[in-house]
């Protein structure tokens, strides 16, 4: 016998707070464009049709925040090339579509949110570290507080919105599915992308790109840097390795159809050829360190001496072969190996931070708590030019969080991480399933490539690196809560969708 359930008084304030936001947000963007139009003229459509798609987005996210946080994941990856083409502020929409996508979820059901779900050690991790960079609004030091609120977001903000955010909202097997099947289709197009930008060639806008100031920094030598759709090449090559780390671990674990081995190992290859082409020798620190980092995890002998052999393969191929010297790439990674600190690059670093070091303990203060957020590289020379940390190059994620929170900061900072995956570890040595566990190990390895690869590049402050980065870490916090969510009662063969990708 059918039975039906009533609305409860619950669901009943829910859509109540739905209808709400919904009135609010199209009374305003009402108000507003009948005084934009007023007053801009031709101008006022143009800006019409955004915000209507605007107030759409929002409209879909608040009635599905998983929505608004997978876009936001599609925005962190894609958006600063789609950025070349429409200038639109993408980093700021990342913000907004997070934003949004944390009202959807808490005000409508606030009463009935298991706050539980982020009561973790990487949710305070994040947090602590956010009460700092907040503390940063008082530093002595800092010029300009403007500077604080752009630069905060890539510091602080996004560890501290992203780690709960997916703790609460995105805490199945089926989630973490669609993380990774978004995060791995993205990547290898954005491989294709690259291909296209060195084989073919660049478009009018990329090199409008490059003429606008970024040639320094991607033509050396008359060679091109590849990009794709990142905001650089370092980004490019650190992004690809992240995901070649992931995917290739993933790609030998137990129990994969065909067809999903295939799948990650034609990511994994999209990686490292993405990695290459994109010349940043910084980035194959990713690899190496995700791959130690793997041995370590899988507490499998066989696995240990094949990688220790592949390692060693590899590091005899730089280092003792001329094999592919004639391929740019290839001996740039070469060069790197073969010389290490001697490289002109490095010793041009090793000066900088020899230089920072006497600046920093000049003054007890400074080198304590440092300059403040946002003194240091692109957003120092906008909001503080002049000063000596604004012509400062950090080059360095670890150096800028040096210059800018000080040596307080920095240790905060180094020691909140090491505790993080530490605690990681042994959440994945726990899951008992072969392949959550085996897709939790190619996450945790990909956490460690970026943070070892971060001493040599900025890529753990910046997108889409720092939210795909944030995500792992979340997932791996709750890998007891995803070993007891029952997988996907179809079989991979059967139902290729991302709900299969993780299922044993």
């Amino acid at each position: 016998m059918l039975s039906f359930s009533q609305p409860t008084l619950g669901d009943a304030r829910q859509e109540w707070w739905r209808r709400a936001l919904r009135l609010v947000l199209v009374g305003g963007a009402a108000v507003g464009l009948g005084g934009l139009c007023a007053q801009l003229g031709l101008l006022g459509p143009v800006l019409l049709v955004g915000l209507v798609g605007g107030i759409a987005v929002s409209a879909i996210v608040f009635g599905a925040p998983r929505l608004g946080f997978w876009a936001t994941l599609v925005v962190a990856i894609v958006g600063l090339g789609v950025k070349r083409y429409v200038p639109v502020p993408m980093g700021l929409t990342v913000d907004v579509l997070l934003t949004l996508t944390w009202i959807g979820l808490v005000v409508p059901v606030a009463g009935r949110l298991d706050w539980h779900k982020a009561n973790r050690p990487a949710v305070w991790g994040a947090l602590l570290w956010m009460g700092y960079v907040t503390f940063q609004l008082l530093n002595p030091e800092a010029v300009s507080h403007l500077a604080w609120v752009y630069a905060m977001r890539g510091v602080g903000l996004h560890f501290a919105l992203v780690v709960p955010l997916v703790l609460l909202l995105l805490d199945r097997r089926r989630d973490l599915d669609w993380f990774l099947t978004i995060w791995f289709v993205l990547s290898i197009l954005g491989t294709l992308n690259g291909l296209r930008q060195k084989f073919i060639g660049l478009d009018p806008f990329e090199w409008q790109w490059l003429r606008s100031g970024a040639a320094v920094q991607h033509i050396l030598f008359g060679k091109l840097r590849i990009f794709s759709f990142f905001s650089d090449a370092g980004q490019f090559g650190a992004a690809q390795g992240h995901v070649a780390v992931g995917a290739g671990i993933m790609t030998i674990g137990r129990d994969l159809s065909w067809r999903r081995r295939l799948f990650y190992g034609l990511v994994a290859l999209c990686g490292v050829i993405g990695l290459f082409i994109s010349g940043t020798r910084g980035a194959m620190a990713v690899p190496f360190f995700g791959g130690v980092t793997y041995l370590v995890l899988s507490k499998n002998w066989r696995a240990i001496l094949l990688g220790v052999a592949a390692m060693a393969m590899a590091y005899g191929f730089f280092m003792y072969t001329s094999i592919g010297s004639s391929v740019y790439q290839i001996q740039r990674f070469r060069d790197a190996l073969q010389r290490g600190s001697d490289t002109p690059s490095m010793q041009v670093r090793l000066r900088n931070q020899a230089r920072l070091a006497r600046y920093m303990k000049a003054d007890p203060v400074r080198y304590a708590i440092g300059g403040g957020i946002g003194s240091v590289g692109s957003w120092g020379r906008r909001f503080s030019p002049g000063t000596w940390l604004a012509q400062f190059p950090p080059d360095s994620w670890y150096v800028r969080l040096w210059a800018e929170t000080g040596t307080v900061g920095l240790g905060l900072y180094l020691g909140l991480w090491i505790l993080l995956m530490g605690y990681g570890a042994v959440l994945v040595w726990r899951v008992e399933d072969p392949q959550l566990r085996q897709a939790l190990i190619g996450l945790h390895a990909g956490i460690m490539g970026i943070l070892m690869a971060s001493y040599g590049n900025q890529v753990l402050g910046q997108l889409p690196t720092g939210i795909l980065v944030y995500a792992s870490l979340a997932y791996l916090s709750m890998a007891p809560r995803l070993a007891d969510d029952p997988p996907s009662s179809q079989s991979e063969e059967a139902d290729p969708t991302p709900s299969t990708i993780t299922s044993a």
